[in-house]
């Protein structure tokens, strides 16, 4: 019997990058954002948009930006469903 797979929650829900790595987030199920709080944030932007299927970047951390816990939001079709956490660490 052949088996389709079913991944329920936010996997990972902490990623650790380092200062020259990037987060990406996809969704086949709809519309996808992300958004951190604006005071703190370790990228350019705190709010990351895409449509269904894209990938969404959030670029390399800004420079200077201190190593630590970001904690964000994560909405799909404009209905919150989690959150998660970036760990900066230093390189």
């Amino acid at each position: 019997m052949a088996e389709k797979l079913v991944l329920v929650g936010l996997i990972p829900q902490v990623m650790v990058i380092e200062p020259q790595e990037q987060v990406v987030w996809i969704s086949d199920a709809g519309h996808l954002k992300v958004e951190f709080d604006p005071n703190r944030c370790p990228f350019s932007s705190n709010v990351f948009q895409a449509p269904p299927g894209m990938r969404l970047s959030s670029g390399t951390p800004r420079p200077g930006t201190k190593p630590g816990s970001y904690k964000y939001r994560l909405w799909l079709n404009e209905q919150m469903i989690g959150g998660g956490e970036i760990i900066l660490r230093e390189k």
